[in-house]
C-alpha cells in the first residue's frame, strides 16, 4: 500500500513534463506559430532559395532556363555601374550611420527625463519612424524643390544663399538623400540610447558632481562607456539598413541625376523588373546577402571586443 502514493509522486515529473511552461500542450506553441512559420516559409525562404537557383542560369521566361554557373556574378563584379552603385551605398550607409547615431545621442541627452513635456517632444520626434518611408520621400521631394519657390530655397532666400538644385543637382543629390536618411533614422536611435541611459547608475552622476568633473567628461567617461551595448545594436541595424537601402533613393531621386545616386538595390530593380535581366538581378542580391551576413558577424565581432 505505501508504494502507491510513491509511484504516483514518482509519475507527476513526467506528466509535468508533457505540458508547457503555461500549463498547456507541448504542442500548442507550435501550433500558434504555424501561420507566421508558412507566411515566412512562402514568402521569404523559398524565394530565397529561388532567388539562389536564377543566380546560375539565364532566365528566359518562355524559352526556359540556360545553365551559366558563375557568369551571372562575373557580370555583375565587372560592371563598372554595380561598382559605381556599390561606392554610393557605402558612401550613404557611412554618413548616414555616423549622422543618425549622433543626432539621436544628442537628441537623448537633450530629452532625457519623466517630465511630460518631455513624453511629448519625444513621441513628436518618433513620428518619422512610424511614417512609411515613401511618403517620407515625396514630403522631402516637395521640400527640396529646386527653384526658387521651393520650402528650403525660399528660407535659404532671407539669407541671399542659393537657390540650391538639391535632388536635380548631381554634386548635391547624394549628400540630400543622406541628410533624408539622417532625419529617419535619428529618432530611433534616440529611443534606444534612451534606453541605455536608464541603465547607467546614477550614483556615478552624483559621484562626478562631488569630484567637480566637467560635463563633457561626464559624457566621455560614464555615459559613452554605460551606452555601448545600445551602440552595439545600433551599429548592427545600421550595417544591415545601409546595405539595403532603396527606398529612400527610389523615391527621391530614382538613382539619378545621371546615376549619381544609384546604389546596389537600385540597380538590381533596374535590372530585373525593367531589363527583366533576372538572373544577374539574382546573383547581385544573393551577393549583396552574403555581404550584409559578413558584415553583420563582423560587427558583432568588433563590437563585443570593445565592450
Amino acid at each position: 500500500m505505501t508504494t502507491i502514493p510513491v509511484l504516483r509522486r514518482r509519475a507527476r515529473p513526467v506528466v509535468a513534463a508533457r505540458r508547457g511552461l503555461l500549463g498547456g500542450p507541448v504542442w500548442l506553441p507550435w501550433a500558434l506559430l504555424l501561420p507566421a512559420l508558412l507566411f515566412a516559409l512562402t514568402f521569404k525562404f523559398i524565394p530565397m532559395v529561388e532567388g539562389l537557383r536564377m543566380s546560375l542560369f539565364k532566365v528566359q521566361p518562355f524559352l526556359g532556363d540556360e545553365w551559366v554557373g558563375l557568369e551571372n556574378y562575373r557580370t555583375v563584379l565587372t560592371d563598372s555601374r554595380f561598382r559605381g552603385a556599390l561606392g554610393h551605398t557605402l558612401v550613404l550607409g557611412i554618413g548616414q550611420t555616423v549622422g543618425a547615431l549622433f543626432l539621436g545621442f544628442l537628441l537623448a541627452l537633450l530629452l532625457e527625463g519623466s517630465s511630460r513635456t518631455l513624453w511629448v517632444l519625444r513621441t513628436a520626434i518618433f513620428l518619422p519612424v512610424v511614417t512609411a518611408v515613401a511618403v517620407i520621400g515625396e514630403v522631402w521631394r516637395i521640400l527640396y524643390f529646386p527653384s526658387g519657390t521651393g520650402f528650403i530655397n525660399e528660407i535659404a532666400g532671407w539669407f541671399r544663399l542659393g537657390p540650391f538644385g538639391f535632388l536635380s543637382d548631381p554634386d548635391q543629390a547624394l549628400v540630400s538623400v543622406m541628410i533624408v536618411g539622417i532625419w529617419t533614422a535619428a529618432p530611433y536611435n534616440m529611443v534606444i540610447i534612451l534606453a541605455g541611459l536608464t541603465g547607467i547608475d546614477r550614483t556615478l552622476y552624483e559621484a562626478a558632481a562631488v569630484d567637480g568633473v566637467s560635463r563633457w567628461q561626464r559624457i566621455q567617461y560614464i555615459v559613452v562607456p554605460g551606452l555601448r551595448p545600445a551602440i552595439s545594436v545600433l551599429l548592427t541595424l545600421a550595417a544591415i539598413r545601409s546595405l539595403r537601402i532603396f527606398t529612400e533613393v527610389f523615391v527621391l531621386t530614382g538613382g539619378g541625376p545621371a546615376g549619381s545616386t544609384e546604389v546596389w538595390m537600385t540597380r538590381v530593380f533596374s535590372l530585373g523588373f525593367q531589363r527583366n535581366d533576372l538572373g544577374v538581378a539574382s546573383a547581385a542580391s544573393t551577393l549583396l546577402l552574403l555581404v550584409t551576413v559578413l558584415l553583420t558577424l563582423g560587427m558583432r565581432l568588433a563590437t563585443r571586443r570593445t565592450r
